[in-house]
């Protein structure tokens, strides 16, 4: 993993509070979009921020970095297989992990 960036800093609007609310995740990158993946599927609360506002920001590597605007959703695996198989593949080659839910954030 030496060289390459670690982690991604998602800002997501809370879908109870409004409110913005930012994690560090690991993420992959993908042709033009990133992708991050939840272990705990539709129960994290940033899959149910970006299901309830998919207008999301992130900076990769550190909170220094300028942000990047765009739009997030969730990767279905039977309706996109080789975009999921591509994910999983990255992520365990990154991370040596990949189980659960694929999210794409994409600059726009």
């Amino acid at each position: 993993m030496t060289g390459e960036l670690q982690y991604l800093y998602l800002t997501t609007i809370g879908h109870k509070t409004g409110q913005a609310h930012e994690i560090e995740i690991w993420f992959v990158t993908y042709e033009e979009c990133c992708y991050l993946v939840s272990e705990r599927y539709e129960q994290s609360h940033w899959v149910k921020n970006i299901a309830a506002n998919p207008a999301i920001r992130w900076r990769l590597g550190s909170r220094t970095e300028p942000e990047i605007h765009g739009m997030g959703r969730q990767i279905d695996p039977s309706q996109e297989p080789e975009l999921a198989a591509a994910v999983r593949t990255l992520m365990d080659t990154k991370y040596d992990w990949s189980d659960g839910l694929i999210i794409e954030l994409c600059p726009g």
